[in-house]
């Protein structure tokens, strides 16, 4: 059996967090091996614990879960900094991942996408809520768009051609719609596999590295469908 994956729960709402152990207690490979309530105690515990994963909470008394996310990484070097809060704003969204989260999930996910979403970050990929993957691209095609959307796409991905096959079109138009590679694979008929080396080629030919900017770049090209 794999060791357990060690988690830091941070979140300022006792009554959360105990819900939180309770359900990953459920899961056999994960342990919940500290509680934080502020900013300051998770720093402390990060430092003493040195976590796998470290669950964050955005809404902390006195700052913003987003704006410790590069403490916390310093004070861990070797954890995942996952968000997960209610925040469903594009802004803070972007925000995370500058300052290195590995991803951002909503409070109102189902269990089974908050398990496999530790389990994507502890793989070191980035996590993010398919809600909030067509919350960005939405927020990056509307005529109000927000500096913070349009930073999360690298200025040598902003060119008025794309280099991409057109495979590789359909699939970053389906990352736009925040289908996932089993979906993609199955809408498309083609193994799931197959949607993984894809998206590497994306990244690649882009000079991408997570599938939100994959996301923002369909939607500014008019890839989204």
């Amino acid at each position: 059996m794999p060791p357990d994956i060690r988690i830091l729960l941070v979140d300022d709402h006792a009554l959360f967090r105990r819900g939180l152990v309770a359900l990953l207690g459920e899961a056999p490979t994960m342990q919940v091996v500290g509680q934080a309530g502020d900013a300051g105690e998770a720093l402390r515990l990060a430092t003493q614990l040195q976590p796998d994963i470290i669950l964050l909470d955005n809404h902390l008394p006195g700052v913003r879960g987003i704006d410790a996310v590069e403490s916390l990484r310093q004070a861990a070097p070797a954890s995942r900094v996952l968000m997960l809060t209610v925040s469903e704003e594009a802004a803070d969204l972007g925000a995370a991942l500058r300052a290195g989260a590995s991803g951002y999930l909503l409070k109102t996910c189902e269990t089974d996408e908050l398990i496999g979403g530790i389990q994507r970050a502890l793989r070191g990929e980035v996590v993010i809520g398919a809600d909030m993957t067509a919350k960005l691209a939405q927020a990056f095609i509307a005529p109000e768009t927000t500096d913070s959307a349009k930073e999360a796409l690298p200025a040598n991905a902003q060119s008025e051609k794309t280099p991409l096959s057109p495979r590789e079109r359909q699939i970053a138009a389906a990352i736009a719609r925040g289908a996932s590679n089993k979906v993609i694979a199955r809408e498309l008929d083609i193994a799931e596999t197959t949607v993984k080396v894809h998206v590497q080629s994306i990244l690649r030919k882009l000079d991408l590295s997570s599938r939100v900017q994959i996301a923002v770049y369909a939607s500014e090209h008019g890839l989204s469908v």
